[in-house]
This record gives C-alpha cells, structure tokens and sequence, in this order.
C-alpha cells in the first residue's frame, strides 16, 4: 500500500522531501519514504548526541585526546561536522542522481558568528569543502543577507535559514543570484549549486500566536486562522519566486501541522518536515493532491493583516528591509534558541570531559 509520503515523492509532482533531522536511524526511514535531503543544526546535534550517547561520548573523549587544547565549543562543533558528513553519506546516491539539485545535507553556521558576515561566509566555504553534497544555513539577517552573497560567489551552495516571511524570502533569494552572476562572471560553472531559501512558516504562526496571547490583536480572529498564516506567507512568496525567476527554491520547514505538508504539494518546493511530523502525516493516511497554487481564504488573510502588523510585514514582498529582519520577533526567538542549544552542546562536552565529582 503507498503511504502519503511515498505517494508524494513517488508521484508526478515537482515537490521533494527532506528530512528535517540528521539521526541515521531516523534519516534512513525517511530516505526509504523517499527524502531526497537532510539538516542538522545545533538543536539537532543535542538530540542525536543525547539518542547515541554511549557513542558520542566515546567519540568526544577521542577528539579531546587528539585535540588537547581545544575548547568545548571547538570540540563540539567538530562533533557536529562528523554527525553531519554521517548522514552526507547516506545522502550521496542522490546527490550522484540528481546531478546535485537534491541529496544535500544542510550544515548550519555557527550562530555566535550572526554579526560578522565575513566569518560567517568563511565558516560556510570550509563546511562545504566537508563534501560534495553539503549545502551551508546562513540566517536571513541583515549580516546574513550579505554572507549569503558572498558564500555563494564562493562555490557554496546555500540553504537560507532563521527566515520566516516574504521579504526575508525575496532579499535571499536575490543575494543569492547576485552571488550566482558573480561566480558565471568569473568563469566558474553553476550547474551543480543547489539552493534553496527556508520559511520557518510554524515559527511565523508561533509568534503571532504570542502577539495574540499577550493581547496585541488590533482585529477579531475566528478560530484557526493562526494555523495559516505561515502557510499564507510561503504561497504569497512562491508567487513572487515563479513570477521573479529567482534561481533557488523554496523550503517549508518547522511544522505545527500537516497542513504545513498537504497545502505546500505541487510546487517546486521542498518540504522538510521534523521525522515526528513524518510520522503523523503517515499515519493520517491523506493522500496528496496539487495545493499549491490554491489560496489560502481571502477572509483569513484579511483577519490575519487586520489583526497583525507583523503579519503585514511578512506577507508583503517590501514589508521589510534586511535592516529590519534583525528585530522581527521570530528572528530574536529563533537567534535565541539557537545559541541556547551551543550552550548546551558546550555543557554536554563539558561533562564528559570534566564528570562532576
């Protein structure tokens, strides 16, 4: 019996999965439904760590040995690149088969680098020289707008991250063809750089559903409306894609429903959901259908912009500059939680190599 995602990758449509995790066990499930990428990323490395722990643990002592003066983060990080060129392996017979427009492993930058954009770009080159087939996250941030560019001039093959609207979409996705032009220019081939430009479309519905909880509706919501306007976001952005002829594609990460999968199918998309929501969607049984050029209903778009200016900002193409990508409430959230999971990427290093009396 096809299951919806096997039916979905197997199918006639242009829309891909990728796997929004790096643990082998889980990564290689999903490859067999028919994922075709992976990521990893801070969060991710802390959880695959904490799943294998015997092993990594053995793997850290082994780096502390080889590296002695090395420091927690440093060790941690290298931890990071070995759990991502794991799961890059898994992904090379469809890299090798898709010519290198799909089997990608997403390494991301070090969020402690967010406001140098040299260091980023610098951090992405060396994660791309890992292997063929690993595709660097670098924030839409206004410094990340501008390592995003620069990256690209370099040969590296980018998927935008911390990004939550169209604007943040649209200023990407242009960095990334002046990046492209740059490179043609001086006489390199493109023809194997794959891109794509990530919506966090659960984050953007998770910090209207602050704004609301703290009161700052300006306009009367019907129930739901909230579970939309990530989803409203993506669609209004994949227009402008289309319409723009940008040279990368769209990503729809950080799931809070299976609407965030089943409204998304039947665009040159990527849809990359957490192997929890993979799960879930399996189990649900629906079988996909083409949603993508279906509008979300007017009248919950309406609500949503009455009801919101963030959401104004980040359904509008010029709703924002990259200047203020920095202070959008999802950014700050998100920022946060990244440098969080360094902590504690650099407390589980600790405790292995210094265990409490």
């Amino acid at each position: 019996m096809t299951t919806p995602l096997q039916a979905m990758t197997g199918g006639d449509f242009p829309t891909v999965l990728w796997n929004d995790s790096a643990d082998p066990r889980e990564l290689a499930q999903s490859i067999a439904w028919g994922a075709v990428g992976a990521t990893c990323n801070p969060v991710i490395a802390v959880q695959c760590i904490k799943n294998d722990l015997a092993r990594w643990q053995e793997r850290i002592v082994q780096i502390a040995q080889e590296r002695p003066t090395a420091g927690e983060s440093e060790i941690g990080w290298q931890v990071e690149e070995k759990i991502s060129l794991e799961a890059a392996q898994l992904l090379a017979p469809t890299f090798a088969a898709h010519d290198g427009r799909n089997g990608r492993l997403s390494m991301q930058t070090d969020p402690r680098l967010a406001r140098d954009a040299n260091a980023l770009a610098d951090q992405a080159v060396h994660f791309s020289s890992l292997a063929e087939n690993i595709i660097v996250k670098i924030p839409a941030t206004s410094v990340g707008v501008r390592a995003i560019e620069e990256a690209v001039a370099r040969g590296v093959s980018v998927n935008v991250t911390v990004s939550f609207t169209v604007p943040q979409a649209v200023a990407t996705a242009e960095a990334i063809d002046r990046g492209m032009r740059r490179r043609e220019v001086e006489g390199h081939d493109v023809s194997r750089m794959g891109h794509v430009v990530t919506i966090m479309v659960g984050r953007l519905d998770d910090w209207l559903k602050d704004l609301d909880a703290r009161g700052e509706a300006e306009a009367a919501l019907h129930e739901g409306d909230l579970e939309w306007a990530g989803i409203a976001a993506f669609k209004r952005a994949y227009a402008v894609f289309q319409e723009r002829g940008y040279r990368s594609r769209l990503l729809s990460a950080a799931f809070r429903n299976t609407k965030q999968w089943s409204e998304l199918i039947g665009g040159d998309v990527v849809i990359s959901p957490p192997f929890a929501w993979q799960e879930k969607i399996q189990a649900a049984g629906e079988i996909p259908a083409r949603r993508m050029d279906v509008p979300v209903d007017p009248d919950i778009v309406e609500r949503l912009l009455a009801a919101f200016p963030d959401f104004r900002r980040a359904y509008d193409p010029d709703g924002m500059t990259p200047t203020d990508f920095d202070d959008f409430g999802a950014t700050r959230k998100t920022l946060r939680q990244f440098l969080g999971a360094d902590e504690e990427l650099d407390q589980i290093v600790r405790d292995i190599l210094i265990p409490a009396p």
